[in-house]
């Protein structure tokens, strides 16, 4: 008996994932489904799976579960955020542009942009207010950084949590950096009890940062919309940016802007449809 599922592959600045309809489609195991799915060579390819249900009507209109590559469920993503908001609406499941969506991080408002021709050229997703407690472990200097220590190196960073966590690393040369050989040895280093997303940012302006992302259960990733977020925390905090400013990933470019007047922190940048098809979950292995 076959175990056939719908899907859609978008991209929000080469963050990929796969969307499924949850509300059409029961996966019985998502986290082993994102496993298999997000397999470049023998699955779909991906960073992962999302699964878009239907919210309760009152406090949201959607909901977003997040798997990642390794299995591991993510509470936000707002690349994955943005993809939705077009997904719902050029699939005529609304007609708002307005969507509240429900994450495990609380629930965002996702501000649709339709052009001319009735497509959402971009979303901006308000993400809400940065938590920069840092974890119990970590000891801050003057300069709001801390040292941690892992195999093979030590690195300065800045903690921001945006509903997920985030080591934020300032450099002067970002794209001389191994980043896969760092980022995987800081995510699971034993100060960050459930992981972590390392960024490595270069600033160039007062108004324009480079961004890689090592990202917490799907390694190095094209960009990351709670990173971006981050690092725009991180920067101003030490100086180093104005509160507007553009991340620029691997991906392509983000806007972030970080409003005084209510703390929230706003994201906004493109959602792409790459394909869709249907696919048999039982004959991936």
């Amino acid at each position: 008996m076959s175990n056939l599922i719908h899907f859609t592959k978008m991209h929000g600045a080469g963050n990929d994932y796969i969307y499924v309809d949850a509300s059409a489609y029961d996966i019985e195991d998502p986290a082993s489904a994102a496993v298999l799915l997000s397999k470049r060579h023998t699955g779909i390819g991906s960073d992962g799976l999302v699964l878009i249900g239907r919210g309760d009507g009152i406090e949201a209109d959607f909901t977003m579960n997040i798997f990642n590559a390794d299995g591991s469920e993510a509470k936000m993503c707002g690349n994955a955020a943005r993809c939705i908001g077009k997904y719902v609406y050029e699939k005529e499941l609304t007609r708002k542009t307005s969507v509240r969506l429900q994450t495990l991080s609380g629930v965002r408002m996702l501000n649709l942009h339709p052009d001319e021709t009735d497509s959402v050229a971009s979303v901006t997703v308000d993400m809400m207010c940065p938590v920069l407690k840092n974890p119990a472990q970590f000891v801050l200097n003057q300069d709001k950084v801390a040292l941690v220590i892992y195999d093979g190196g030590q690195a300065m960073g800045t903690f921001v949590s945006m509903g997920n966590p985030h080591f934020v690393i300032f450099t002067d040369d970002v794209n001389g950096l191994d980043v896969p050989g760092i980022g995987s040895a800081l995510e699971n280093n034993d100060v960050f009890p459930c992981g972590c997303n390392i960024e490595f940012a270069q600033v160039l302006s007062q108004d324009t940062i480079r961004v890689r992302v090592w990202e917490r259960g799907s390694g190095l990733t094209m960009a990351c919309g709670t990173g971006a977020c981050a690092v725009t925390v991180a920067a101003a905090i030490t100086g180093r940016s104005s509160r507007k400013v553009q991340i620029l990933m691997d991906g392509g470019p983000l806007q972030i802007e970080w409003r005084k007047s209510n703390n929230h922190l706003y994201l906004s940048g493109p959602a792409e449809f790459v394909f869709e098809g249907t696919i048999d979950l039982d004959k991936l292995n």
